[in-house]
């Protein structure tokens, strides 16, 4: 699957993507449909509301404070999925307003690392949520750049994939930069931010704190154990949840194929229903049932 089409395009979501297809290093993979990230769902209305429901998403976790939540809004209300609200991040700071001195790269890391820091209980609580779900999942911020890349990185190298390829992840964000900028200019009357390094997401920000969290932990699994308190068990459950069962090959959606992005249960489908995918089986595999 190509960097571009891991976004699931939306008019007015501009970094919902689906984290499918990265390879652990067990030999198995990511599925398809059961992991998203993505910026702030509170856009979400019209076409793209029912686009996102028919993605079958049983779970969103909103990474945001409270407080961005009461003056923006949040995801709509629908039963077909629980809503929780885990603000992961305890320091916050105006990106748009720093000097154009700031360097982009150490200056995110050094935040990420605030927020390794500070939200071990929402991060944890944010993993058992993921590993606890039984649909699809969907976490965000407001830009779905950095509380939402900490949080992916996070959950992809705890299932084993590389840390090359969870930087890669984190990068794509920079396919999104041009209309997360767009946004901002449009709600402040077509200014520019101070900081040229709003909405970006180069590669180094992501490599600058790994570095910095294997060198005061040791690695992100160490972190996530001593620090976050997860245990082999949770881990497990989130590589159960989250990887194709051994031996089969999880295959990425086709263009067009079920619903959008072509991953994920449709909305309201029953257990075995043609087209719908169980649990350990990814949507190709669910296709073939049909």
């Amino acid at each position: 699957m190509s960097r571009q089409s891991r976004h699931i395009p939306f008019e007015r979501l501009h970094n919902f993507r689906d984290l499918g297809g990265y390879t652990a290093e067990d030999g198995r993979s990511v599925r398809w449909g059961w992991l998203y990230r993505s910026d702030s769902l509170a856009k979400l209305a019209g076409e793209d509301w029912e686009r996102f429901l028919g993605l079958g998403i049983g779970t969103v976790v909103d990474l945001r404070y409270p407080w961005e939540i009461d003056a923006r809004g949040r995801v709509p209300d629908d039963a077909s999925f629980t809503y929780h609200n885990l603000s992961i991040e305890h320091r916050p700071y105006d990106q748009p307003s720093l000097g154009p001195e700031i360097e982009v790269g150490p200056f995110l890391a050094e935040r990420y690392m605030e927020v390794a820091d500070d939200g071990v209980a929402e991060l944890r609580e944010a993993l058992e949520v993921i590993a606890a779900a039984d649909g699809p999942v969907v976490f965000h911020c407001a830009s779905g750049k950095d509380r939402t890349g900490l949080l992916a990185a996070l959950v992809l190298m705890l299932v084993g994939v590389s840390e090359a390829d969870a930087v890669e992840d984190f990068a794509l964000t920079e396919l999104a930069t041009g209309r997360l900028l767009a946004d901002w200019r449009a709600a402040h009357g077509d200014r520019e931010p101070k900081w040229p390094g709003y909405g970006r997401a180069p590669a180094e920000v992501m490599t600058l704190f790994l570095a910095a969290l294997a060198r005061r932990h040791g690695s992100v699994r160490d972190y996530a154990a001593n620090a976050l308190g997860v245990d082999e068990a949770l881990t497990e459950a989130l590589r159960e949840r989250l990887l194709t069962p051994a031996g089969v090959e999880g295959a990425a959606p086709e263009a067009g194929a079920g619903t959008a992005g072509g991953a994920g249960p449709a909305r309201g489908g029953a257990a075995g229903a043609p087209g719908t995918a169980e649990a350990g089986e990814t949507r190709t595999e669910a296709a073939g049932r049909a």
